[in-house]
Parts: structure tokens; sequence; C-alpha cells
């Protein structure tokens, strides 16, 4: 986790050095992070929605969250939010979106590469759909808001909230 945040990382500096574009700004506002909060908030439901009513989403949900997240503690979960939260949102709202455009077109190209980059094989389509769709979500966030703190807050509720729900509901069987 943490090395693919740091090669996450290193792929939008370079790409910031490569290429003259402007950086979606990410500025702390009462506003901004309430935004941020209630958008992970929704998300988190409509992903146990989905979790609950879309039997392929939930088989390939849960082999991706059993390699991601068995291993971790409760306490871990912070660190799952936190590193791939910024370093995702950083090149896929914060580089890729403004390189592409800011408009609907780089919207579904910054959204496809999220959800692509969610892959693992055949059998993970499913949740490569569900991240795609999570990515127009954050993107569109970032496109009306002109905040990359927007989706960065809204990604790392996202991932706490829905890990530890995964975690809890796993717990539960046992």
């Amino acid at each position: 986790m943490g090395i693919t945040a740091i090669v996450l990382l290193i792929v939008a500096r370079l790409w910031l050095w490569l290429d003259d574009i402007r950086l979606l700004p990410a500025y702390v506002t009462p506003i901004a992070l309430g935004l941020g909060v209630g958008l992970g908030v929704a998300i988190t439901l409509l992903s146990e929605v989905a979790y609950r009513l879309w039997q392929p989403y939930r088989m390939s949900a849960d082999i991706y969250l059993a390699l991601v997240l068995k291993p971790l503690k409760v306490s871990d979960l912070i660190w799952l939010g936190v590193l791939p939260g910024m370093s995702e949102e950083l090149l896929f709202r914060g580089v890729i979106l403004p390189a592409i455009g800011m408009n609907g077109f780089g919207v579904l190209i910054s959204s496809l590469c999220f959800g692509v980059m969610h892959f693992f094989g055949a059998r993970h389509l499913p949740y490569v759909i569900w991240a795609t769709l999570i990515g127009v979500l954050l993107a569109l966030s970032a496109l009306f808001t002109q905040n990359l703190l927007v989706p960065v807050v809204a990604h790392i509720t996202t991932n706490i909230l829905s890990s530890y729900l995964w975690k809890q509901r796993r717990s539960n069987k046992a």
C-alpha cells in the first residue's frame, strides 16, 4: 500500500515535470471538508447497497478486499484511507483530469484509468466497473468545486468506512 502510494506520487510528479499543466488546487475550507465527508459517506452507502444487491460485485469485492484488508488491523485502516486517498486523487483528479481537460471527456478518461488501476483479473471486472463509477463521482466533485481536497477527503472517508464495514462483516461471520 505504501509502495503503491509512492509510485503514484512519483508518476504524478513526473507528469507535472514533463507536461506544463496546472495542478488542480487543494484548499481547506469548512465547506470543502463537509462536501468531502458527505460525498465519502454517500459513496460508502452506495457501496453497501451495491454489495448487498449485486452479487458479482460482492464476490469481486470480497476477493479484492480479502487480499488488501485481511492482514490489516482496524487501526491500519487509517493508513489505508489516507495513503491511497491522497496519492490516487493527486494523480487521477489532480493531474490527469486537468491534463486531459476539465470537461466530460477528462472525467471519463481519468475515471476509466482509475477503474483499470483496480483490475486484478477477469473476476475483478465488477469491482473495476464500480471503481470507474466512483471515479466519475470523484472527478465530478473536483470539476464542480475546483478543489482537489473534496475528492481527497471523500476518498479517504470512503476507504476508511468501507474497509471498517467489510472487516466488521467478516468478524461477525467468524
